[in-house]
């Protein structure tokens, strides 16, 4: 089974940018969407964005205009590129892979490890 690999988190300053990549050992084609999701100390984890094999994309409310979710199919890797980065988007981020939907937990399939994000005022 292919394992997803997050990299590219870290430590940045209140309207900083940092890129999020998520890498597959293994191609699989039968996915139907592929996301992020974060973590928050004392929250529950929330879908941040998805992309679906239509190429329509999602984002939650609180990122839409700052976050960007693209996917290069030539190396199977799923990127989060985070501008205008706040405080509040500190948090543990997910690459997730499902065969349906990927708008609730419940739905993913197949998970990431998580790469850790801190955003500093």
């Amino acid at each position: 089974q292919a394992q997803l690999v997050e990299s590219g988190g870290g430590s940045v300053q209140a309207g900083g940018s940092l890129r999020l990549s998520c890498a597959a050992s293994l191609y699989n084609p039968t996915n139907n969407c592929l996301g992020w999701f974060r973590q928050a100390p004392g929250k529950e984890r929330e879908r941040v964005a998805s992309i679906y094999r239509s190429g329509d994309t999602h984002y939650a409310d609180s990122v839409k205009g700052r976050f960007t979710i693209s996917l290069d199919n030539a190396k199977n890797t799923l990127y989060l590129q985070m501008d205008v980065l706040k405080p509040e988007d500190t948090a543990v981020y997910y690459c997730a892979a499902s065969l349906t939907l990927c708008a609730a937990v419940a739905s993913i399939n197949r998970w990431g490890q998580g790469t850790q994000v801190t955003v500093s005022s």
